[in-house]
């Protein structure tokens, strides 16, 4: 290695002579030795500094553009750093702003709103401070009090379906007949792939935060609340997206009561036509989605329309799991929020902003990157900007609502029913 060293910097002094027609003088012993111990404290101090001894000098030109060259990577480094330290500055302003207004809007929601909710939840105060955003204190409150409980499930009901659920992974676990452990006329085989999937599932529920994954502190919380429900709704068992909402809701709520407003919710008419997978109704669903979508964004519409690209390639993923996959979580809650305040057309109306916001990017795209697109959002999406585009969303087709557009599809279709049924025997 070091031969090969020394012919190196032979072969370097050869060519320095030869350009110069000067012979190389070796420096001093003691200037050489003060030169291998010169180390600059930046790379950018290599400008400003004179070449070694064994080297030519700079000239005075070249010595002058590196010093223009230093200076002006000094003044663009300051700019930047000014420019940064004003938008941490911009950052904490925001931040400290938020704080401010989430302290105040805690007390309004616990000293005023949640004593008195019947008389005070569809006043305009309070849908007003709704749509900023739920206090995450108070959040799991709200949701419970807005979701309901329609099916009067209590603690005690959840016990005895989390039981049930406990006995059947371990009946699962062992050798037993198929008559044991058949019910409600789900077969084995579907419990059985039920449970696989929920395993499955739980593992790639919000990754990035490693609390439901294997050994994380709530895996065990979000397998119990899913084994349980698919013991209580055999029907419906479990499928696939279930595990998301479920995830949020644990994260806002007592073990319990997140099982309670899981029930409820996956009750409701939207979430349960999609999670049974009711074509009929999800398509009515779909129609009215492009009513309002042509209605509010016309030329985007139109685009879609030319790639025969319809609502089913992006919105079941962002309805299965209440965009709580799609969006970042803090977003996804605020639109929980929201969703919890106006129901299933708020979901609808999230989807057209989240169209709004990037319609300038998705006309420029054809069919495949428009659902890669859609189906990956950007992950720097922010809550005012989403939020302001929805606000900009109007969920009113030629005077009629969406529960009227919805429920005169619906009309439709019964009429259609009717008139394609076959005429009675005689």
């Amino acid at each position: 290695m070091a031969l090969l060293f020394d012919c190196s910097l032979d072969a370097d002094l050869w060519e320095y002579e030869a350009r110069t027609g000067r012979m190389y003088k070796p420096p001093p012993p003691s200037a050489r030795r003060k030169n291998i111990e010169f180390e600059p404290l930046s790379t950018t101090a290599l400008i400003l500094e004179d070449r070694p001894a064994n080297l030519p000098a700079k000239s005075v030109e070249e010595a002058l553009r590196h010093r223009q060259e230093y200076d002006e990577m000094v003044a663009e480094a300051k700019k930047r750093e000014i420019k940064e330290a004003h938008k941490r500055k911009k950052i904490m302003r925001e931040r400290f702003k938020q704080e401010e207004n989430i302290a105040s809007a805690m007390v309004i929601w616990v000293n005023e709103i949640l004593p008195n909710w019947e008389g005070m939840r569809a006043t305009r105060r309070v849908r007003e401070l709704w749509w900023q955003g739920l206090p995450p204190s108070v959040r799991g409150k709200v949701w419970s009090l807005a979701v309901g409980n329609e099916l009067n499930i209590t603690p005690e009901l959840y016990e005895i379906f989390l039981s049930r659920a406990k006995e059947r992974w371990k009946s699962f676990s062992e050798t037993s007949s198929e008559n044991d452990i058949e019910d409600a006329g789900t077969s084995v085989a579907d419990r059985e792939a039920s449970l696989e999937l929920i395993k499955l599932d739980i593992s790639r529920t919000f990754p990035s935060l490693y609390i439901f994954q294997k050994g994380g502190p709530y895996h065990d919380l979000l397998h119990s609340v899913l084994g349980a429900y698919t013991c209580y709704r055999p029907d419906v068992g479990y499928v696939q997206g279930m595990s998301f909402i479920a995830a949020v809701l644990i994260l806002n709520l007592e073990e319990a009561d997140a099982f309670i407003a899981f029930a409820n919710l996956l009750n409701k008419p939207c979430q349960l036509a999609f999670f049974r997978v009711d074509h009929s109704m999800m398509l009515k669903y779909f129609a009215a989605f492009e009513v309002f979508f042509e209605e509010n964004l016309p030329k985007l519409f139109l685009h879609f329309k030319s790639y025969s690209l319809t609502p089913d390639i992006y919105l079941i993923d962002w309805i299965f799991t209440l965009y709580s996959k799609s969006l970042p979580l803090d977003l996804a809650c605020r639109v929980w929020d929201v969703f919890c305040r106006d129901g299933e057309e708020f979901l609808f109306r999230t989807g057209l902003g989240i169209l709004r916001l990037y319609e300038d990017i998705l006309l420029q795209m054809d069919f495949i990157h428009i659902a890669q697109f859609l189906t990956k959002l950007p992950e720097d999406i922010t809550s005012e900007k989403l939020f302001s585009c929805i606000a900009a969303i109007q969920m009113q087709n030629s005077n009629k609502k969406w529960a009227q557009v919805f429920a005169s599809l619906m009309k439709d279709n019964k009429e259609g029913d009717k008139n394609h049924s076959p005429a009675p025997k005689s």
